[in-house]
């Protein structure tokens, strides 16, 4: 009897098996995976990030509702109720005025998260075109822009801003300038260096030979690929712009009576912290919470971004 040939194993059938099928599927679904999503993920996996996300979202809902939540203006004074302390009635007691200090914390929750949003989008916008500009050109316009970065950076971030706002005008929106300009040669510095290590690369250098004009460089492969530390940068900016303008307020060189500022509460109440300790203990909670949660979250991004951190 003659041997049975084998049969040669047909390849194709080999790779379209039932247990091959499978492995090719879970491998297309992890690279369809986007690195955003993969890092949402480990996002939420870090406890101290959520807690400070879950704290970001009590105050903007807490900014959003505040004409729901309480019936009492945050301006309206009542003398006969000065300085009553947490109860039933007012929540968080009352001022030296007779305001309801749970009202005043949120409807000044609106003014410190608009201050945060729009100086660091301010900061953000002017210190990255400027951080770019000066990364990928170098040469004079590099030593240019990194000396008026080194000027805002050799003085002290609130003496810079106090000196802005003593020029302008003590206001809210002077403050918000001011606290903007501050910033920038934060986020310009960490954007220039970005650029410096980027613009080595070879698909860059392999664009410029293919003659790809320096604004499509600029905007399709620097920028893309600058917005993981822009992000961590801004988050923990919010912190710094809310204290920093908590400062001015303190002050009397950011919003001025009777806004509601949670900086301009503390300034009015530090006379009383013997006789109505929570007219500055509310407005100090805030303060530290707002700044807490935000560097919470910012920590927690800079740990799922960054390769370095990661591994």
């Amino acid at each position: 009897m003659k041997q049975d040939e084998k049969k040669p194993i047909d390849t194709e059938q080999q790779i379209t098996s039932p247990q091959n099928r499978e492995q090719q599927a879970d491998v297309e679904q992890i690279e369809a995976v986007s690195p955003w999503k993969d890092a949402f993920r480990q996002l939420r996996k870090n406890r101290f990030a959520v807690a400070g996300l879950i704290i970001i979202i009590f105050f903007i809902i807490l900014a959003i509702v505040a004409p729901l939540l309480t019936s009492y203006s945050y301006h309206e004074q009542n003398l006969a109720n000065r300085l009553q302390p947490p109860s039933g009635e007012h929540w968080m007691g009352t001022d030296d005025l007779g305001r309801d200090i749970f009202t005043r914390i949120a409807y000044g929750a609106r003014v410190s998260l608009q201050v945060g949003f729009f100086a660091v989008i301010g900061a953000l916008v002017f210190g990255t075109f400027l951080g770019i500009i000066a990364g990928y050109f170098g040469r004079w316009v590099d030593m240019i822009i990194s000396r008026i970065f080194d000027i805002l950076l050799a003085f002290p971030s609130i003496l810079l801003a106090i000196a802005i706002v003593a020029i302008l005008g003590a206001s809210l929106q002077n403050a918000l300038i001011a606290i903007a300009i501050i910033n920038i040669p934060i986020f310009g510095r960490i954007v220039r260096s970005r650029v410096i290590s980027l613009r080595a690369e070879e698909y860059i250098m392999a664009a410029k030979a293919q003659g790809m004009k320096n604004g499509r460089i600029i905007f399709h492969h620097i920028l893309p690929n600058s917005i993981t530390p822009i992000i961590v940068q801004s988050t923990l900016g919010f912190g710094t712009a809310i204290l920093e303008a908590a400062a001015l307020g303190f002050l009397g060189l950011g919003a001025q009576p009777p806004t509601p500022e949670w900086g301009q509460m503390l300034a009015s109440s530090r006379e009383f912290i013997q006789l109505a300790p929570w007219t500055l203990v509310m407005p100090g909670l805030s303060i530290m919470l707002v700044v807490l949660g935000f560097n919470l979250v910012g920590d927690g991004l800079r740990d799922v971004l960054d390769p370095k951190m990661r591994n």
